[in-house]
């Protein structure tokens, strides 16, 4: 089975193929900040503003030349998640909720009191738990294909379930077009399988049930104080539009962008557009131009 997001590889100086953790990456700058009595990987990258960046269910490794696209305007911090990368994975912890108040904490460490935050997929909904329980600690929040609400009825999964269906068929879900899937699973290390696997694993431990959703969340997003942007791809055959819709009306202030050619993962589908449309919607329209025309 696979996970939502599916890191890319790496090979030679191409951004887009990067393995699955950037720790083995000499060339992309990493530290170990120990929160909670957990030891969390992060990269920085980048000048300016911070943005916090929280990555989908396989780990940042897909996110990289995204990431360094808005580095080129402001200053990303891109933590990997307890249990993910090479963050440690504490016995006690086994929710997204849990791992809310693991980046709160991160918050207070990096001396972020505000701060513009950015999710995709579990990481969306990470952000979305932290935006509901210190509303005052974000300035603006975007999600791209974010899950963690239960919107439709109770005897229908809204998210499909990834865990019980082929790689193959998940592909066709996660692209536009299939053959945009940088994943080169056989061509990995040791280490590199190993991440990938223990990714996985830790994906399932925090959404396998509920599946994929908090349910206690959709009745505190009305607290959310900062505009919220959700981003989703055209093609994308896990969060439907409808899911989106209805996620963004549990916000006080939200808008619905769609990324035309692009499935789950606009940001390696169509990075350059969404890193433009992020970067305005967090106020640096001139930023965005820039960024595209560089890139």
């Amino acid at each position: 089975m696979q996970a939502l997001g599916l890191p890319a590889s790496s090979c030679g100086t191409d951004p887009t193929r990067h393995w699955i953790s950037l720790a083995l990456d000499p060339g992309y700058p990493l530290r170990m900040t120990t929160v909670a009595g957990i030891e969390l990987e992060i990269f920085e990258r980048g000048r300016g503003e911070p943005i916090l960046y929280l990555h989908g269910g396989a780990g940042i490794g897909s996110d990289v030349a995204f990431l360094d696209l808005i580095a080129k305007e402001r200053r990303v911090i891109a933590p990997s998640h307890p249990g993910f990368g090479r963050s440690s994975l504490p016995d006690w912890l086994d929710s997204v909720d849990d791992i809310s108040h693991v980046y709160l904490e991160l918050m207070d460490r990096l001396g972020l009191m505000r701060v513009d935050m950015v999710g995709f997929s579990i990481g969306g909904w990470i952000a979305a738990e932290i935006a509901s329980k210190l509303p005052q600690r974000l300035t603006r929040l975007a999600l791209i294909g974010p899950v963690g609400v239960k919107t439709g009825p109770p005897d229908k999964l809204d998210i499909p379930d990834i865990f019980a269906m082929s790689q193959e068929a998940l592909n066709k879900l996660r692209f536009h077009d299939p053959k945009n899937n940088p994943a080169e699973l056989a061509a990995m290390s040791d280490d590199e399988l190993f991440i990938a696997a223990r990714n996985r694993e830790t994906l399932a431990l925090i959404t396998w049930e509920p599946y994929m959703h908090n349910p206690k969340l959709k009745h505190r997003l009305h607290r959310v104080e900062a505009p919220v942007l959700l981003l989703r791809g055209g093609s994308d055959g896990i969060v439907s539009a409808e899911y989106l819709l209805r996620y963004a009306a549990l916000f006080p202030s939200a808008r619905i962008e769609t990324i035309a050619q692009a499935g789950h993962l606009p940001h390696v589908e169509q990075r350059e557009l969404t890193a433009q449309i992020i970067l305005q919607f967090l106020g640096t329209d001139q930023m965005a131009e820039r960024a595209g025309a560089r890139s």
